[in-house]
């Protein structure tokens, strides 16, 4: 007989460091999403709106649903975080985005689960599994599944792992014995709020994606709103800080899996070391992680500010320089964030340590 249980070791063996069952149903923290997106925190990111509806249950996405099987997988790795004492020079990259694209590798995962499941059931049964990639709201049912609680930087904080979680789930019609949701253990910190470089943690478990780095860094295929440029500092893909500062992962849990290790050239790499980079070679470093995500002239343009809030003076002449092997600095949005940069640099009394916080 397949019972929880039994999934929840398979999924172990698997490589999924937690596995717990939420029943599938329409719970209170749900109907937060409609209200969030009115309040314009979604900024361009408008699949959210087109799939609210779906986002409301996960019944609305596979009718037939009676239990979600909810996985977390660990990616910290042993490195210090950008809060210890930043190197101006080395671009922050967010820690999910070093190794191999977990889309990848967990659904994968994911699809010897349901294959096993289905040798294993008494009969036939529907599935459908997600990485981060579905109409589902991961982190409530994560919650409800007993992994852990949302907690006030948003992220689904597990008592025994942190919160360096990549969340995947599998939503299937199995009468499954559901785990008991976890609880909120945040108690009076605020840490995470008083930390975020942007003020995006309007209050707590509330994030103004429109103020946040990941959104302006990751999402926004725009230019950069000129006030929001000095805060960025030199993160040129995400942002973790909201995830440093909690004492939840003060002393957390260290993956030795091989898929979540920095790729050497996303090992602390030198902005202008990026910068240099072909198109080319870029793309190349680029393909097979996470951070496909943002084109190349995203990416340029978000290396031109990291560059411009380095302090690095003699970094102007280096974006100046003339190349044939890099098209994408030929495009007009690339090419206002290379010319604000140069004048930062070049401007008396500037540096990305006193950037104003907005």
């Amino acid at each position: 007989m397949l019972t929880s249980e039994r999934i929840k070791r398979r999924a172990h063996e698997l490589g999924f460091d937690l596995c717990g069952i939420a029943p599938a149903r329409r719970h209170p923290e749900l109907d937060a999403l409609p209200a969030w997106l009115d309040r314009g925190y979604a900024g361009t990111m408008t699949y959210l709106h087109r799939s609210a509806a779906r986002r409301a249950d996960v019944r609305r996405v596979l009718p037939t649903a009676r239990a979600v099987i909810m996985t977390g997988t660990v990616y910290n790795t042993p490195r210090p975080y950008s809060t210890d004492g930043r190197d101006p020079s080395r671009a922050l990259i967010a820690r999910y985005a070093w190794g191999d694209d977990y889309h990848e590798v967990l659904g994968r995962r994911l699809d010897a689960l349901v294959a096993w499941m289905r040798d294993e059931a008494d009969g036939p049964f529907d599935a459908r599994a997600y990485v981060d990639t579905g109409p589902v709201q991961e982190r409530v049912y994560a919650q409800h599944a007993g992994l852990g609680w949302i907690g006030k930087n948003t992220c689904l904080i597990s008592p025994g792992h942190g919160s360096w979680l990549f969340l995947g789930e599998v939503l299937c019609s199995l009468p499954l014995e559901p785990d008991a949701p976890g609880f909120d253990r945040c108690g009076t910190c605020t840490l995470c709020l008083d930390s975020c470089p942007t003020g995006a943690l309007v209050e707590p478990r509330q994030l103004d994606a429109t103020k946040c780095l990941s959104f302006l860094t990751i999402e926004l295929k725009q230019t950069i709103p000129p006030a929001q440029r000095a805060s960025i500092g030199t993160h040129v893909y995400g942002c973790d800080i909201c995830q440093e500062v909690c004492p939840w992962n003060l002393a957390p849990i260290q993956s030795a899996d091989p898929a979540w290790q920095p790729r050497p050239a996303l090992d602390l790499p030198r902005l202008l070391d990026l910068w240099r980079m072909s198109d080319a070679g870029l793309q190349a470093l680029l393909d097979g992680t996470a951070m496909v995500r943002a084109p190349l002239t995203a990416w340029r343009r978000n290396l031109a500010v990291a560059i411009g809030n380095s302090d690095d003076r003699d970094a102007a002449a280096e974006l100046e320089r003339p190349r044939d092997d890099a098209p994408s600095l030929d495009d007009p949005m690339v090419a206002a964030h290379v010319r604000w940069a140069v004048e930062r640099l070049r401007a008396p009394a500037l540096g990305a340590g006193r950037a104003p916080r907005l």
